[in-house]
């Protein structure tokens, strides 16, 4: 059977290769940062949370398992992931809401309406989500975690999870239709 370039990486990162680990961050790095910005505002945070999830990638290729294809790329980014999580419990100004009552309920009417919105856009309007919204949305929508794993991961209620992630659709919807309505205002 013939090995693909991702086993031959692999094999060359587990023998320590330099140049493997060189290859590695240029395959992967801009990906992996976008990963980490979904959790992390500050660029500079974000580079050093990559910088210290290569560093963990580093020291756990041992225990890598290779999957198939893509499963290099599943591990980095789970790495990733949880050390922007690591980060966040680290940051003294992360907090979920647990006062439920200092953000008013919004419903949310119906689904938005991406059409005319780019993927950047919505971006930008997810990392404008408080911390704690935008946790739990992530962890929710890009790495499906259910409310109970959610509230494992960062030491919350499950309930808190779903609340968490209603207020943070409710919100985000409330900002595509503000952006759709500002950008129908200037074509008027």
């Amino acid at each position: 059977m013939k090995e693909n370039n991702e086993q031959i990486l692999v094999s060359r990162l587990l023998q320590k290769e330099e140049a493997a680990w060189k290859e590695l961050f240029e395959a992967y790095s801009d990906s992996l940062a976008y990963v980490c910005s979904r959790y992390i505002i500050d660029r500079d945070h974000v580079n050093d949370v990559l910088q210290n999830s290569f560093i963990r990638m580093f020291r756990s290729i041992d225990s890598f398992e290779y999957r198939g294809n893509g499963s290099l790329k599943a591990w980095a980014s789970r790495i990733t992931v949880n050390e922007s999580l690591q980060h966040i419990k680290q940051n003294s100004d992360f907090k979920i809401v647990a006062d439920e009552t200092d953000i008013p309920d919004v419903e949310i009417e119906e689904e938005p309406d991406l059409d005319e919105i780019s993927q950047q856009e919505i971006m930008e309007m997810i990392r404008t989500l408080p911390d704690g919204y935008r946790t739990v949305f992530n962890l929710f929508v890009f790495e499906e975690k259910n409310h109970k794993e959610i509230a494992e991961i960062l030491g919350i209620a499950e309930n808190s999870s779903a609340s968490q992630l209603h207020r943070a659709k409710s919100m985000l919807a409330r900002k595509i239709k503000e952006y759709k309505m500002s950008k129908t205002a200037q074509y008027e």
